[in-house]
C-alpha cells in the first residue's frame, strides 16, 4: 500500500461543518485517494469548464489537479494559494468572522474560487470567461461532500497506520545524507 505523507494543521472552518479535525494527526495521502481526488478534480473541472482545477493540503502541498497546466509551476501555485487562505484567516478574524468558507478573486481574463475543506484541504478553481461565479459555486456545492468523504477517509487510514508515520517522522537529515556517503 503506497502513500505519501504531508502534515497539515490548518485553522479554518469548513464547508461541512465546524468541527476540529485533528489538527496536529498527520495527513497520509494513500493512492486510492489521491485516485479519487484526482477524478473530483477532472469532474469539477470538466463540470465547471475551469481552466484548471487544484486540490492542496493547507501547506500548500499539490495533492491532486486536473485542467490545462501546461508549464505553470503548481508547486509555487500551490503554495501561494494556501498563504492567500492563510492571510484570509488572519483578515477574517480582524473583522471579527472565525473564518472564511471560501474565496473569490476576480481577474481580467481569469478568476480565482478556492474552498476549505475539513480544516485540512483547499480546492482551488481558476476559470476565465467560459464559465460563471454562480456555475462554479453551484458546482463546488455539489461536489463538496465528495471532497469532505475521501478527506475523512485519509484522516482514519492515518490514525490506523500512525507507526509507518513515525517512522518517517524519525528519519533525520543526517541519516538521509549517510546514505549517500561512501
Amino acid at each position: 500500500m503506497a502513500m505519501r505523507t504531508t502534515m497539515t494543521t490548518l485553522n479554518t472552518t469548513s464547508h461541512a461543518d465546524n468541527s476540529t479535525f485533528h489538527k496536529e494527526q498527520p495527513f497520509v495521502l494513500f493512492d486510492e485517494e489521491a485516485h479519487l481526488m484526482t477524478q473530483l478534480c477532472e469532474r469539477l473541472c470538466s463540470e465547471t469548464l475551469a481552466h484548471m482545477v487544484f486540490l492542496i493540503d493547507k501547506n500548500g502541498q499539490l495533492l491532486a489537479s486536473s485542467g490545462h497546466i501546461g508549464t505553470l509551476d503548481t508547486t509555487s501555485l500551490s503554495s501561494l494559494c494556501a498563504g492567500h487562505t492563510a492571510a484570509s484567516l488572519g483578515l477574517a478574524k480582524l473583522i471579527g468572522e472565525s473564518s472564511f468558507v471560501s474565496q473569490f478573486n476576480e481577474g481580467t481574463r481569469m478568476h480565482y474560487y478556492s474552498s476549505v475543506i475539513l480544516e485540512r484541504a483547499i480546492l482551488v478553481l481558476v476559470f476565465g470567461s467560459h464559465s460563471t461565479l454562480g456555475l462554479v459555486r453551484l458546482r463546488v456545492k455539489k461536489i463538496i461532500p465528495d471532497f469532505v468523504e475521501v478527506v475523512k477517509t485519509m484522516i482514519e487510514k492515518s490514525k490506523t497506520h500512525r507507526f509507518e508515520i513515525e517512522a518517517i517522522e524519525e528519519i533525520t537529515e543526517e541519516d538521509i545524507d549517510n546514505l549517500f556517503k561512501m
